[in-house]
């Protein structure tokens, strides 16, 4: 038995968001993806909501992450700030509607017990100095909701590293998390992200594996599995890709899909940005739209066209159905108003063919 106490936490440094600047992508270090994401080569099932812990954290972090080669000395000092002792943690604090758009404490809590207790245990490094640095905990430690809105928690030096410590990395779009509703296909994101640009062949076996799937055939896991994460991809990430299959061997093969700065598909966008400016600011305000629940509508409405087309549509039909029924439509107000419109962009999107391929590939407003 370790003689450490795992629950002598030191404390060493706080992060906390400096603004409410929505990012287009994060940097996820292939170390972290490799060990945490993907251990002994299979994919965690980690709920959608952990994933946008995860992304969060390293939002909040992002101006410290460093190749350790471009900035040697950065890489002593994280050993001199976070390396010299057993359980030093990190602390750090995330907006709760970054988590559960929706506001669900629920999906909130949910989150922090599966990162808490995922892979807790004893973790050892070795320092600068050669000396055997070991931590306790998940990813997470301790989360408390002591300041209304946010949660705060613990992050160890191991995992910190991993994700500040970053020799390799790819580009993810932070807005996947939010857009991809299949935990599934935004862990598949991350992986084809990893996979060389010529593609590779995987057995079936190894993909079931990986993925946790237990598909009988290479037919039935490229057209249940593939073909839908495919239309994901294709519908909200910068790289998506083709695949065949020749008996039980699966090629899959990346491919980037040019985007605009704003990270979106192209889109022929005919409405100018002082329009969309005012119609939102008048919706704000008949609808008495707070900051924070405007936060995933606002993007959602300025920076995806397609999306803002199907809020139109949504809240035409919402002005006729109020009609029809003899309510104001100021009778919906803060967000009781946007479950409404979300209430009926999905079904809006479930009549179209995409809705019926991916019924739950709708946008998300909130």
């Amino acid at each position: 038995m370790s003689f450490y106490d795992k629950d002598l936490k030191l404390i060493r440094k706080k992060f906390e968001s400096r603004n409410d600047r929505i990012p287009e992508q994060i940097r996820l270090g292939n170390h972290f993806v490799d060990d945490f994401i993907f251990g002994d080569s299979e994919a965690a099932d980690i709920p959608i909501n952990a994933l946008r812990v995860i992304f969060n954290i390293i939002i909040i972090i992002a101006n410290e992450q460093f190749r350790p080669e471009d900035r040697p000395k950065q890489l002593y000092l994280f050993d001199e700030e976070f390396e010299t002792d057993n359980n030093i943690f990190a602390c750090i604090k995330i907006r709760n509607n970054k988590i559960s758009p929706s506001g669900s404490t629920k999906q909130v809590i949910d989150a922090y017990e599966f990162l808490t207790r995922f892979k807790m245990g004893w973790y050892k490094s070795m320092n600068s100095k050669g000396r055997e640095i070991k931590t306790f905990g998940g990813l997470i430690s301790s989360p408390s909701y002591d300041e209304r809105g946010y949660t705060t928690f613990l992050i160890s030096s191991y995992w910190l590293k991993k994700l500040l410590v970053i020799p390799e990395y790819n580009y993810i779009l932070y807005n996947l998390v939010y857009n991809i509703r299949n935990n599934k296909h935004v862990i598949f994101a991350i992986w084809l992200a990893k996979i060389p640009d010529h593609g590779t062949t995987v057995r079936l076996s190894t993909l079931n594996k990986k993925f946790g799937l237990n598909y009988k055939s290479a037919n039935d896991f490229c057209f249940k599995f593939l073909k839908p994460a495919k239309t994901s991809l294709h519908n909200f990430n910068n790289l998506s890709f083709n695949f065949k299959y020749a008996n039980d061997l699966i090629s899959i093969i990346p491919y980037q899909i040019r985007l605009p700065a704003d990270q979106t598909r192209v889109v022929k966008d005919s409405v100018k940005q002082s329009d969309i400016t005012n119609r939102l600011r008048y919706l704000r305000k008949r609808y008495n739209l707070l900051d924070q629940e405007m936060q995933q509508f606002e993007y959602q409405y300025k920076m995806i066209p397609q999306t803002r087309e199907m809020i139109e549509r949504a809240f035409s039909e919402f002005k006729r159905t109020s009609r029809a029924g003899k309510e104001k439509t100021t009778d919906y107000e803060g967000i009781k108003f946007l479950y409404k419109i979300q209430e009926l962009i999905i079904k809006l999107y479930r009549e179209t063919k995409m809705g019926k391929l991916l019924p739950n590939g709708y946008p998300v407003i909130m």
